[in-house]
This record gives structure tokens, C-alpha cells and sequence, in this order.
């Protein structure tokens, strides 16, 4: 038997407006970062940048959940549901997204942390908090 293809469309199908809203807004806080590419799969839609995937995102009935990976841990914040250390120099950070106002220019900066990190910018110097 032939695997499933997914795609963005596969994810969004049925999904309600609004979390569908929070997807559309989170992809175009990525596009503002510079090129990317997509990689999905059945369980999440991941942005990849030239080195590597650095976030991801669903949307589901309650809203979106995702992930992005930057070189700090972000401890103090509702929207982040879990932090672990990915590797030595990066820590993946889950989140979720229940309304438009939290994808607000906070979140954009971690995307663009995330962003560099697509880019190969963890690979050079360790970054402090």
C-alpha cells in the first residue's frame, strides 16, 4: 500500500476559520524572514531554511500548535507549553496559539531567531540569553 502525500492543504481541511486565521498569520511572520521552504507531514507542516527545518505548525479545533528552535530557553511565557534541549546549542520550544493578538512582535522575534537558525546560525558562536 501506497503512503499518503500531505500536504498544507491536508491540514487546513475542516479546521476551524479562526485557527486556519492563526496558521495563514503564522506563515506570514516566517515569509517576512527571508525564503523558506515547507516539509510536510502527517503531523506538522515545518519550515525549512537552508540548513535545516527551525519551526513548525498545526492548526487544530483549539487554535495552533507548533514548534520553533532558537539558542535560548524561553521559560516565562504562557504561550510556551514545554521547553528541551534539541542539541548542545539549541532548545526546541513548543507552543500554542488561541488568538491573532499572540502572534504579536515578540513572537515574530523568535521566529526570526528560529529563522537564523534554518539559516546555519547556530553553528558559529553560542549565543547567551
Amino acid at each position: 500500500m501506497r503512503q499518503k502525500t500531505w500536504t498544507i492543504d491536508d491540514h487546513l481541511e475542516g479546521k476551524p476559520d479562526t485557527s486556519v486565521a492563526l496558521y495563514r498569520e503564522f506563515v506570514s511572520l516566517v515569509e517576512a524572514c527571508g525564503p523558506f521552504t515547507y516539509a510536510t507531514s502527517k503531523s506538522m507542516i515545518t519550515v525549512k531554511g537552508t540548513r535545516r527545518g527551525f519551526a513548525g505548525a498545526k492548526p487544530d479545533v483549539r487554535g495552533l500548535r507548533g514548534y520553533f528552535d532558537i539558542q535560548r530557553a524561553i521559560s516565562d511565557d504562557a504561550r510556551i507549553t514545554s521547553v528541551s534541549p534539541y542539541t548542545k546549542r539549541l532548545y526546541v520550544h513548543a507552543f500554542r496559539i488561541s488568538d491573532l493578538v499572540e502572534l504579536d512582535e515578540e513572537f515574530a522575534g523568535w521566529l526570526r531567531e528560529a529563522y537564523e537558525v534554518g539559516q546555519g546560525g547556530h553553528l558559529g558562536t553560542s549565543r547567551k540569553a
